[in-house]
């Protein structure tokens, strides 16, 4: 018989170790070709130098290589195509229980990946080759509003999800409004990926939110879905265990915006796809990412009315760092709430 616990944990460790086997690789070419910023800071939304960012962080940024999210997706890509091979050689062996590449549920989240890093790679290489901002936000915005519609309409039209999961209740029939649904989730989580901001940071929260999608897949009988978020988490562990302070890359585009893509797709996926509640769980296990986001709408909607900042700086780890905090101290506090926020997660999705 299947184990879960199997079915689950050896993915994860493959991609962990796999990502500590290949970082020095990475690290080295990084470093080689001088993977970093050229000019350091930021400009904010208005087109103003972003004052608060750049005392912070501008001197970091002309030091510190970016595409550190190669590291992670690498990983997950090598450990999926190890099992399948494995899988596919040996048929009649443990190695074809581990084998999680389904088209039923997880080949459209790893080709969500595969074209997150890929758009995110782009804007890196432009970041530290041509400009200090790499690819236009409203050209990314454009480029992931195609691409979620895409998916969207895949999910409507091809597996007919036209409804969102609601605890405790019957789920909300909306039809085609899914398609735009589905857009605006991925975009509000791709906003998200600004808190890889900080050394340890977005590594510790994003390991924190696949482990609890792993768990809520396993509760609604999604293994295939559960082993590939496990494996994504055990990726963006090996991440980490370089990213820490003092990072030794960060995570940037290429990294985020094939995390945050992939997350939207498995929120879907363990939504009415798996009888669950994917959706309305995230604002569990996303609390830090969603708190991040809002963080700066509000700082936004609070100048523009008023004309003065709410926070020293958004989105809010900065603004902890600006009024004193050492940065670790706004890591480890994260990664606490982000725990917190997988458990009671998981709590939930088994009640519901």
């Amino acid at each position: 018989m299947e184990s879960p616990l199997i079915k689950i944990l050896i993915p994860a460790t493959v991609a962990f170790v796999i990502g500590i086997i290949i970082t020095p690789l990475v690290t080295h070419y990084l470093y080689k070709y001088k993977a970093w910023k050229k000019i350091g800071g930021k400009k904010a939304i208005g087109g103003e130098d972003a004052v608060e960012f750049n005392k912070l962080k501008s001197l970091n940024e002309t030091k510190t290589p970016r595409m550190g999210g190669i590291v992670i997706w690498s990983s997950i890509l090598c450990t999926v195509g190890l099992l399948a091979l494995l899988g596919t050689i040996f048929e009649n062996s443990i190695f074809a229980t581990l084998d999680f590449f389904s088209r039923e549920q997880t080949w459209i989240p790893i080709s969500t990946l595969i074209l997150g890093a890929l758009l995110g790679l782009v804007n890196d290489f432009y970041d530290v080759t041509h400009r200090r901002d790499g690819v236009s936000l409203k050209i990314r915005l454009i480029l992931i509003s195609i691409l979620s519609g895409l998916i969207g309409w895949w999910f409507y039209s091809k597996l007919g999800v036209d409804t969102i999961g609601v605890p405790f209740n019957d789920a909300i029939y909306i039809g085609w409004l899914i398609i735009p649904f589905f857009i605006l989730l991925t975009n509000s989580l791709y906003a998200s990926g600004v808190i890889d901001g900080i050394d340890g940071l977005s590594g510790g929260v994003f390991a924190s939110i696949f482990i609890a999608y792993s768990g809520v897949a396993v509760i609604q009988s999604q293994m295939d879905i559960a082993a590939l978020s496990a494996t994504i988490a055990g990726a963006t562990l090996a991440f980490l265990w370089f990213n820490i302070p003092p990072a030794r890359f960060w995570m940037t585009e290429t990294g985020s915006m094939s995390l945050t893509l992939t997350l939207a797709v498995i929120v879907f996926m363990t939504d009415s796809l798996g009888d669950g509640h994917g959706v309305s769980l995230l604002f569990i296990i996303g609390l830090p990412l969603i708190v991040t986001v809002l963080s700066i709408v509000w700082q936004l909607l609070y100048r523009k009315i008023t004309g003065k900042k709410f926070f020293r700086i958004a989105p809010l780890h900065h603004h902890f760092e600006a009024i004193g905090w050492p940065s670790h101290k706004v890591t480890m506090r994260y990664w606490i709430i982000s725990i917190l926020c997988a458990i009671l997660g998981i709590i939930f999705a088994s009640i519901i």
